[in-house]
């Protein structure tokens, strides 16, 4: 009997090696950033058994087999659908300024989605604002209604969101709903959900959380766009989720989340509207393209140029990570940046260290207190690089600023739902407009500012001095970047 255990116990020892060994070539044959697969690596090999199981959770980008054919079929009759827009007025690529126009030239390329003149933009930066204004323009709703985000909880003026969909639905308004599940789940078990049902509200659950699925499709691959069009004339997107922050979170400890939403009209209403259906159909497998922009311009000069950029599984891959790229590396005096979650890429810091050390003012706005402790301490471990590059690094105190913007010499900008993480980056349903307006990135820039005024700066040499037990600490989180 013994032997046969010393039996037993050697060949799950080597069953085991030998798939660890499969899991490593895996690992190594995969195309993507060094650091990445050597930090799997380490995961693999440091933590048995878990190790293994994690990678096969979250170590690859699958979306699973239905989603993934849908999404594969979709490019072209999608790619057909924005190839379209290249011929109306609103399409104005002469007219745009250098550093757009190869942006442009970027996305056009990989995504046929051309940047679109005849715009009207409106930044909203407080709560207050920003659901008002949705709930009057949901009152005026006449045909139809698109909404797709990551969270939506009831409480405060969501509840006045939520009745007015419900009217809405009353009176004839056709309402489409996408809500992350994992994001989610207390309003799938609110009776505002099943209320929003009664009343007709086509609502679905993005990527529904199925543990018997975890091997076919990874977990944590989230929708964390956030979209809302109204009869293809009136859209909104930016960082803030569908809840009311007084209401939100309040047990957490860091604060009001701190949202700005952009209001657009004009033929950048329909790409939203798209990317909508695109997220739509991979869910649902039913197909429900906008209509056609009238794209026409009144004033030439009056351009508000506006580029939408998505990304997420069956896109062009990288596509966001590329533009915030470009955007930078054509900044010439400025370049100022807020997010809640700052997880960069390799290539990225290099981005953001040769930027300031050509002399361009970098700033980086985070918040002091996070959700995510594993991202704030994987966070820290970049801040002695950058501070040593000549990047100005402010911790935010006002709350858990989860603005995501990049202002460029306060004359161009970018701004939506994308982290600089590599879940954002990388894995996630991702949107973010790159706008080329004086006007709208003055005002940004202005709340930006705002922002500072509350603010700390991290000097080098106070950052030199923090423990051993805090570089030890950073070291460690800095590890699971994968997961992050």
């Amino acid at each position: 009997m013994e032997k046969l255990h010393q039996l037993l116990a050697l060949a799950g020892v080597i069953s085991y090696w030998l798939l660890v060994a499969a899991v490593t070539f895996r690992v190594v044959f995969k195309r993507r950033a060094v650091s990445v697969s050597l930090a799997w690596l380490m995961i693999i090999y440091i933590i048995p058994f878990v190790g293994v199981l994690l990678y096969f959770l979250f170590g690859e980008l699958n979306l699973g087999r239905t989603r993934a054919e849908r999404s594969k079929s979709m490019f072209t009759p999608y790619g057909e659908w924005f190839t379209q827009l290249h011929e109306c007025q609103a399409h104005q690529p002469n007219l745009l300024n250098l550093e757009l126009a190869q942006i442009h030239d970027l996305c056009t390329n990989r995504t046929a989605i051309p940047a679109l003149c005849g715009n009207t933009l409106s930044l909203q930066d407080t709560p207050d604002k920003i659901l008002r204004s949705i709930i009057q323009d949901i009152e005026h709703a006449k045909t139809n209604i698109r909404m797709e985000f990551y969270i939506w909880q009831s409480g405060g003026l969501i509840d006045s969101v939520n009745s007015a969909l419900v009217q809405a639905a009353k009176r004839g308004v056709k309402i489409q709903i996408l809500v992350d599940s994992a994001g989610s789940p207390k309003f799938f078990r609110s009776h505002w959900y099943k209320l929003m049902l009664d009343a007709g509200i086509d609502i679905r659950q993005a990527l529904e959380v199925n543990a018997f699925r975890m091997f076919f499709r990874r977990l944590d691959l989230r929708l964390h766009r956030k979209i809302i069009t109204i009869d293809d004339e009136v859209g909104y997107t930016g960082s803030m989720n569908m809840v009311d922050p007084e209401f939100f979170k309040k047990d957490a400890g860091v604060g009001e989340w701190i949202d700005v939403m952009v209001r657009v009209t004009g033929p950048t209403v329909n790409v939203l509207a798209a990317i909508h259906a695109w997220d739509w159909e991979v869910e649902t497998g039913i197909r429900e393209l906008p209509s056609f922009p009238e794209c026409s311009i009144e004033n030439t000069g009056a351009l508000h140029p506006i580029q939408v950029v998505p990304s997420g599984p069956g896109m062009p891959e990288n596509i966001i990570q590329q533009v915030l790229t470009l955007a930078i590396l054509q900044a010439k005096e400025s370049v100022r940046i807020t997010t809640p979650y700052f997880v960069p890429s390799d290539n990225l810091m290099q981005v953001f260290k040769m930027t300031a050390q050509r002399g361009v003012n970098v700033e980086l706005l985070l918040p002091k207190k996070n959700d995510s402790m594993l991202v704030n301490w994987a966070s820290k471990s970049f801040f002695s690089e950058l501070l040593e590059a000549g990047v100005k690094i402010y911790q935010f105190d006002g709350g858990l600023l989860h603005t995501k913007s990049v202002v460029i010499d306060q004359q161009s900008c970018l701004v939506g739902s994308v982290n600089l993480d590599m879940r954002s980056l990388w894995l996630n349903f991702e949107l973010t407009l790159v706008v080329d307006d004086d006007g709208f990135t003055k005002e940004l820039y202005w709340v930006q500012e705002n922002y500072l005024q509350q603010s700390t700066l991290i000097s080098k040499e106070e950052w030199a001095q923090r423990t051993f037990g805090h570089r030890m600490l950073e070291r460690i989180f800095y590890l699971f970047n994968p997961l992050l």
